[in-house]
């Protein structure tokens, strides 16, 4: 009995033509294709660094999570074939920024900067996230808005200083600077007050600011219509205005941040990420 049965089976599996074909029971699996993976890390720190390169050279370490996040905005039909080559220029950011706005968000929200969530949809299907950045809710300090991650930052900095910080401007401040150029517009920038502060303590406290992630200069009023003040710019803060994106990546390039592309008048650290400052502490 069993053995007709088995016999049924197997005349089951002949094809219509006669040719005899696998029962399905033992067909073998089609072979497990991994998602690729992107760093998040990496392709913002791209995004930043990128488009204010005079030339193509790519970004270490980015490449290969850019091309893929690339990769996936051609296969949306929102970037040409040609710019899709591991290098997050000014055609990568306007393609991103379209995607972003398509997804229904807009102002900071459609920067062009990848942030986790519309890189997690960009990747659906196609590639995982990891190295995720997060700017984090907006928070109160010195009276000023800032981001838990800009908070976070300034808290760190204080520590190493064994002095406190206060801001002059903070984040989220559209047009309440027209001296700023719009860099406070986004977040992870803020501005600190050097009061009594001799030349050497501003140095100091950029130095600090540098270490735990900030792109951070001393401003005089030689340079700009403002008083004395520390400027800084939290690298990767995926909240950044448009043009506190363009003083990050400068920072990355040796310039100072300013309009007139000037080498870096700061103190020299090596440049990190707040995420990378705390893997490494």
């Amino acid at each position: 009995m069993i053995r007709a049965r088995l016999a049924a089976a197997a005349a089951a599996c002949i094809a219509v033509t006669g040719t005899t074909t696998v029962p399905a029971a033992i067909n073998p699996a089609p072979a497990y294709s991994a998602l690729s993976s992107v760093n998040m890390e990496a392709v913002v720190k791209a995004a930043q660094i990128d488009p204010r390169r005079a030339d193509d050279t790519l970004t270490p370490g980015a490449k290969a999570s850019v091309l893929v996040v690339e990769q996936a905005l051609q296969a949306r039909q929102l970037l040409e074939a040609r710019w899709v080559d591991g290098y997050f220029g000014t055609e990568t950011v306007k393609s991103y920024t379209r995607l972003q706005v398509s997804l229904g968000y807009h102002g900071l929200a459609a920067n062009g900067i990848p942030g986790s969530a519309s890189l997690t949809t960009l990747g659906s299907g196609r590639f995982t996230v990891g190295h995720r950045i997060a700017p984090g809710g907006k928070v109160q300090r010195n009276g000023y808005v800032v981001n838990t991650r800009t908070q976070a930052m300034l808290t760190e900095a204080e520590r190493l200083l064994g002095r406190r910080l206060v801001l002059e401007q903070g984040s989220y401040n559209p047009g309440g600077d027209p001296t700023s150029a719009g860099t406070h517009d986004g977040g992870g920038v803020v501005d600190i007050a050097v009061d009594a502060m001799t030349a050497a303590t501003r140095s100091t406290v950029v130095r600090a600011l540098r270490q735990v992630g900030f792109a951070a200069w001393v401003r005089s009023p030689s340079q700009g219509n403002w008083p004395w003040h520390i400027h800084a710019a939290a690298i990767s803060d995926t909240d950044l205005s448009s043009p506190a994106q363009h003083q990050v990546g400068d920072y990355y390039l040796g310039l100072n941040g300013l309009a007139n592309g000037a080498p870096d008048d700061g103190p020299r650290v090596p440049i990190r990420t707040w995420e990378e400052y705390l893997r490494q502490n």
